[in-house]
């Protein structure tokens, strides 16, 4: 059996991970706006984005599995699903770019990202990988917790802060 220390470094990585990308949007936004550059500004951020994934996603790995003395080999079916994997990340994080440039406001596009994306993930995950017993074996409060993620983006939606005269967000309407 494992130590509670151990058996809960799964959930320190997690809450790094949502730290992380819950800076990102945010970042990324005050990127484009300090180029100055109405016109590309969004897209020189995201090349800045890929400097730092080469930086993070690929020196790192290198260097861990240099240390590892891992076998470089690389099965085609891992390959391919792990470069569609990049290439999903890459055009989700372009496409909040052109969300920001569309006028998206940062708060509202980030939400909406993090709450549809669990709620796709979700699904396609158990259609990859169907739990034991079934569909029919999944927990209420599993599905509760998809439909209430499901939910939050459809009201961060609906009560949105509107733009300003001017630019400035407005005060968040309120609810009917």
């Amino acid at each position: 059996m494992s130590s509670p220390s151990s058996s809960s470094v799964w959930l320190a990585f997690a809450l790094a991970t949502v730290v992380s990308w819950g800076l990102y949007g945010v970042l990324l936004h005050l990127g484009q706006l300090g180029m100055g550059d109405p016109a590309n500004g969004r897209i020189k951020a995201f090349l800045l984005v890929g400097v730092a994934y080469v930086l993070v996603a690929v020196l790192a790995p290198l260097a861990i599995l240099l240390t590892a003395k891992a076998s470089w080999d690389f099965p085609a079916r891992g390959l391919w699903f792990s470069l569609l994997a990049g290439t999903a990340g890459a055009i989700g994080a372009l496409c909040v770019l052109l969300a920001f440039g569309a006028k998206g406001n940062p708060a509202v596009v980030m939400s909406l990202v993090f709450a549809g994306a669990p709620v796709v993930n979700a699904i396609v995950a158990l259609l990859v990988h169907p739990p034991a017993g079934g569909f029919g074996a999944l927990r209420w409060q599993f599905v509760l917790g998809i439909l209430l993620a499901a939910a939050g983006g459809l009201l961060v939606m609906r009560y949105r802060p509107m733009a300003a005269p001017g630019g400035a967000p407005a005060p968040a309407s309120q609810p009917r």
